[in-house]
């Protein structure tokens, strides 16, 4: 298993082969990312609540690209902003604890403010 700090060196080396940071500013990146979780949307756009939740080893690869796109897209984001993504990650878990007290929210969909 690779740790996130190792797929992190890997995806900016890869670019940095490839000579592609001159295009990956964060307007170019945050659209990428957009881009590409819509490609994953678009997977399941016709599914059915039940059969999203059991794709075929065909389409679950085809999810696995995606969500592979989509976090390579990030990862790249991320470093051209200057901000770590796991710290980033774990900073919102705290404030979303704030947001969404367990006794209030356990099993609501309802948003923070609704609550």
């Amino acid at each position: 298993m690779i740790s996130l700090e190792d797929l992190k060196v890997a995806v900016l080396k890869f670019a940095k082969d490839r000579e592609w940071e001159p295009f990956h500013t964060p307007k170019n990146l945050s659209t990428a990312i957009a881009v590409e979780a819509a490609e994953l949307q678009e997977l399941f756009m016709w599914l059915t609540p039940e059969q999203s939740q059991h794709a075929s080893p065909e389409l679950k690869a085809k999810i696995a690209d995606e969500v592979g796109d989509v976090l390579i897209c990030l990862i790249n984001f991320a470093a051209s902003v200057g901000i770590d993504p796991v710290a980033a990650a774990a900073q919102k878990i705290l404030k979303n604890n704030q947001k969404y007290p367990v006794e209030k929210s356990r099993g609501s969909a309802k948003k923070y403010d609704e609550i």
